[in-house]
């Protein structure tokens, strides 16, 4: 049986990546004069690795991050204006617009007719409830999480409050690493909608050869496979 579909937010409902890359450029304009682009993603890359743990996800650890890179690629001698120009960029993606992705209002909507739907995303708390505040799903969803890390006991545990248990349950979201594998580890339902910007840190191996994982093109496809397990 299946009775709860859960969906991951960034990137899977909403755009966010896209930003991240935007602003992403605009950090290496900024910094051109002290390293080439490659070398600034790389440095960033690593700062971000190693801060997940301290700032944990989202636009204001990435922000954290861009200003450590800046300080470290310039021996500290980054200027004022520079520093004052990433805090601004961070806080421009804070108040970016809501861009849903296709099919997203239309297949939540249809879906929540029959089971129960759970939001289940992490990175920053008040940043994520004003994305979902934005999108106008909010009254889709019967239970809304926003959790530090995605993992097989954290899936486990939400779909044991807002579900029937993590066998009756289906996570779907567009990285394997945070969406897919873990909820597959719980012993649910993993689908895949790739999303085509995929952040470094949220890549992983298709677990192609798991019998509950599957893979769709868009959410469009959704009703289809759920009708179809059902």
């Amino acid at each position: 049986m299946l009775s709860t579909i859960a969906f991951d937010a960034d990137d899977t409902l909403w755009q966010n990546e896209t930003f991240f890359r935007l602003t992403q450029d605009r950090f290496a304009t900024l910094l051109a004069d002290y390293a080439d682009a490659a070398h600034l993603h790389d440095r960033l890359l690593a700062a971000e690795r190693r801060n997940i743990g301290h700032y944990g996800f989202g636009v204001k650890g990435f922000t954290l991050s861009m200003i450590e890179t800046a300080i470290e690629v310039t021996d500290a001698r980054v200027p004022a204006s520079v520093i004052a120009e990433l805090v601004a960029a961070g806080r421009d993606m804070l108040e970016h617009p809501i861009e849903l992705l296709p099919h997203v209002r239309a297949t939540v909507t249809a879906l929540a007719q029959e089971y129960r739907i759970v939001l289940i995303t992490k990175g920053d708390l008040l940043d994520q409830e004003r994305k979902l505040a934005q999108s106008g799903l909010g009254d889709l969803f019967d239970a809304v999480e926003i959790v530090s890390h995605k993992t097989a006991a954290s899936y486990s545990s939400i779909f044991r409050r807002h579900g029937t248990g993590a066998d009756q349950a289906m996570m779907v979201g567009n990285s394997l690493k945070s969406d897919v594998i873990p909820a597959l580890e719980a012993g649910s339902w993993g689908v895949y909608i790739p999303h085509g910007l995929t952040w470094a840190l949220e890549t992983a191996d298709l677990p192609v050869d798991h019998h509950r994982f599957h893979e769709l093109t868009d959410l469009s496809a959704l009703p289809t496979l759920v009708a179809r397990l059902a």
